[in-house]
């Protein structure tokens, strides 16, 4: 009998460490709150595909756009699901920093922990280049008599926020702003706005027919070098935007460490090492620690900007 339970607990201990050796043993998902075409999400496919491979089980990415209002739905869909490492977010600064402050109860407190960051966008202001200003001090002179109306991905978001910053600290303000799920060079054309906030990924296309006022960062875009920075031009708000994978907290170590170790693999091959020529995206790997203490920085500087905003 006592051999019998012995084996019986050996067999149940064996069991579970073969359970967990296991992830994954069905489809992930990674989930881009944005639609399709972006860098996010071209490098997202990258990772999810190189998962797939690694560990022989689907992976596929799911855009989960927020209908002009900024990322938030799709952040609340990788909450609320299984804490299980199947469900993966892919997302942008504003997720674990605005997330909370916002109302939503899903994401306050902040449910997510990073895994990693991945990338900085080479995210940029920009107007038509018929436009009656080509410099962002020539916009600022140009919007003390005449309506500029500013085109966004959402007004909580830290893009827009620099951007809303930046205006009123050069002495001006936008007439108008609305938001949009995609801002490209179709929006331009269309002539719905003046200016977008978007990134530089989106209006590549049409490069040529779109000034590019100024870029959000730390550093100019390898693709647009003589466009200052944001932070060139009001030096309080130097600021990056980075896209990582996060998971909920409750998420097990094995499977965060088997995410971590596609996207390395990932974002050293062939691929996305050409998109950093073809965009000037920033690619690279923070881990969970470094990116946990990019997230308190950014915290600290979004937190001024809005104090600049009176909100």
């Amino acid at each position: 009998m006592i051999h019998k339970l012995l084996y019986s607990g050996a067999a149940l201990a064996l069991s579970a460490t073969v359970a967990l050796a296991e992830y994954p043993e069905k489809p992930v998902s990674f989930v881009v709150p944005w639609p399709p075409g972006d860098l996010e999400d071209v490098l997202t496919r990258l990772i999810a595909d190189e998962f797939q491979s690694m560990y022989g089980v689907p992976a596929a990415v799911v855009n989960k756009p927020g209908g002009g209002g900024g990322p938030f739905p799709g952040a609340v869909e990788v909450a609320t699901a299984p804490a299980d490492g199947y469900t993966i977010g892919s997302f942008v600064t504003d997720v674990p920093i605005g997330g909370p402050q916002i109302g939503i109860p899903e994401l306050s407190p902040n449910p997510f922990e990073p895994i990693g960051i991945f990338m900085t966008y080479p995210f940029v202001i920009a107007t038509s280049n018929d436009a009656p200003y080509s410099t962002w001090e020539e916009l600022n002179a140009y919007a003390q008599d005449n309506g500029v109306a500013l085109g966004h991905f959402g007004s909580f978001l830290p893009p827009t926020q620099v951007t809303f910053a930046a205006a009123i600290e050069s002495g001006f303000d936008f007439s108008s702003e609305a938001a949009f799920d995609a801002l490209d060079c179709n929006t331009l054309a269309s002539g719905d706005v003046d200016v977008i906030n978007t990134t530089l990924q989106l209006i590549l296309p049409c490069l040529d027919d779109v000034t590019v006022l100024a870029s959000i960062g730390n550093e100019r875009i390898s693709l647009t070098p003589d466009s200052p920075t944001v932070s060139e031009l009001v030096p309080e708000l130097s600021v990056a935007l980075w896209n990582g994978l996060f998971v909920h907290k409750d998420t097990p170590e094995d499977a965060r460490e088997k995410i971590a170790a596609a996207a390395q693999v990932a974002l050293q091959s062939e691929a996305a090492q050409n998109l950093i020529a073809e965009t000037g995206v920033l690619i690279y790997w923070q881990d969970a620690a470094e990116a946990s203490a990019q997230i308190e920085a950014d915290t600290a500087v979004l937190g001024n900007i809005a104090e600049m905003l009176g909100e």
